[in-house]
């Protein structure tokens, strides 16, 4: 049986998930997203594939975030004409992420004097192309391929996809994580357990550190709050649109209906997190058990008084003249971009207020730097003083902790031949790898951007 995995991109860094699985007679892709964060992401995203995209069969899709969605639209420009495969929630998500980010590149184009990465009909054909699985069914793609899909608890649709090989009468299953979410969280339901795989491949983004105790973020957040509206500040959170959004909207609904936190204006400044929260609104059935009875008890999760959300700049504008205290949700989640950056320029300065990270920074990013301790960033060309508070809360990540990671591989029996280790800065990967084999005695791997590994 020939099979070989290349990892096309997606390794010594969190971003760009690419993954070339080549089968005796069948080209599949996993995941086909953007580079993010590094000085030279953009040369990079603008670069041929490596392999021929007329080539590939199928393109699976794990989840919606754009660092595994966000170069389809280029994979079908560069001729790609296979099947694209996804949950149906992912598919829709997808949609929004990507006409978003089409807006986004072209600007960035125009900036540079460039053509644009692709343009709005190659979403079109990208989406011509795609049909859905959902969770659970086993869906034969040809003679030698049959997949099936796990719900990986990162975010709405996240799926962990089995791929199962057959030629005569031998099979191997291969498993790609996607990204594992940190269960429980507070809105979506625990990541599946998967058993009896042959070859793993997974995600690292927490390789190297484990987050809070998931009980304190909410009493973490409230505090944060209380500190910001004692000063008189305005609380900023760097929010992604998806998945982040939603997840602090149902933490603050909580502190706003038991009165936790004082009754503050909060501002949604995102036309996209908008979009999204509508699609979570009507995908309840995915929720966790305990979200989905306070829904059946009448508690509408993402509204509460004096919750507003922002879709025109004009409105955007108009938070500058609400008095503090109030708290701000902006994206983009690591301030690369996005009404977010406008915000950090106009309170940075301001030791009343407070930027609140609640996702994973890359290096590289604005909110990396903000992290790092900067004392002065450059933002809009302008250089900008550091005089806000610089919170973080990494109980609210959607990604697995370190110990969480080995519990998962732990999980899954003494099958597994080797595990891939991906989707993490080095330091990060590496240092699982090492805990995998001192723990499990798995055969762990940091495999290397464009080599071919023998299955």
């Amino acid at each position: 049986m020939s099979v070989s995995l290349t990892f096309e991109s997606g390794v010594s860094t969190v971003t760009g998930a690419n993954f070339l699985l080549a089968l005796e007679r069948s080209n599949i892709l996993i995941d086909c997203g953007l580079i993010q964060g590094s000085a030279d992401a953009s040369i990079t995203n603008r670069q041929k594939f490596s392999y021929n995209p007329e080539d590939i069969d199928f393109l699976f899709i794990t989840h919606a975030h754009l660092d595994h969605v966000g170069r389809i639209p280029k994979l079908v420009k560069d001729g790609f004409k296979g099947v694209i495969y996804s949950t149906p929630e992912t598919k829709a998500l997808a949609r929004l992420i990507l006409d978003d980010a089409v807006t986004i590149l072209d600007k960035e184009a125009r900036r540079d004097g460039v053509l644009p990465l692709y343009e709005s009909v190659h979403i079109e054909e990208a989406f011509s192309l795609w049909q859905e699985i959902p969770y659970h069914e086993h869906r034969q793609i040809n003679d030698e391929l049959e997949v099936y899909l796990y719900d990986a608890g990162h975010i709405l649709g996240s799926a962990m996809i089995e791929c199962t090989i057959t030629k005569g009468d031998g099979t191997k299953k291969i498993l790609f994580t996607g990204d594992l979410g940190n269960s429980p969280t507070p809105l979506l339901r625990d990541t599946e357990a998967v058993e009896h795989v042959d070859y793993l491949i997974m995600e690292s983004v927490y390789g190297d550190r484990n987050h809070e105790p998931k009980d304190m973020r909410r009493k973490k957040l409230q505090t944060i709050i209380h500190d910001t509206v004692k000063r008189g500040g305005a609380l900023i959170i760097p929010a992604f649109s998806l998945e982040r959004t939603q997840v602090i909207l149902y933490e603050l609904n909580h502190l706003v209906e038991h009165n936790l936190i004082p009754s503050i204006p909060i501002f949604v400044d995102s036309p996209l997190a908008t979009k999204v929260t509508e699609i979570y609104r009507n995908s309840g059935m995915l929720f966790n058990e305990k979200v989905k009875e306070e829904i059946s008890n009448g508690d509408d999760i993402f509204n509460f008084p004096r919750l507003k959300f922002t879709m025109n700049r004009y409105d955007s504008q108009k938070i500058y003249n609400m008095p503090n205290p109030k708290i701000i949700l902006a994206g983009s989640g690591m301030s690369v971009g996005g009404r977010v950056v406008n915000h950090e320029a106009h309170f940075l300065p301001d030791p009343r207020s407070t930027i609140l990270l609640v996702g994973y920074q890359t290096l590289g990013t604005l909110g990396r730097t903000l992290q790092d301790g900067a004392k002065k960033v450059l933002i809009n060309e302008e250089h900008v003083p550091v005089k806000a508070h610089i919170e973080t809360i990494l109980g609210y990540s959607s990604h697995k902790d370190s110990d969480h990671l080995v519990e998962f591989v732990e999980g899954m029996g003494n099958k597994i031949q080797k595990v891939f280790v991906v989707m993490g800065e080095p330091k990060a990967a590496l240092f699982l790898v090492q805990k995998l084999r001192d723990n499990l005695g798995v055969d762990a791997l940091y495999p290397k951007r464009g080599e071919k590994y023998e299955l």
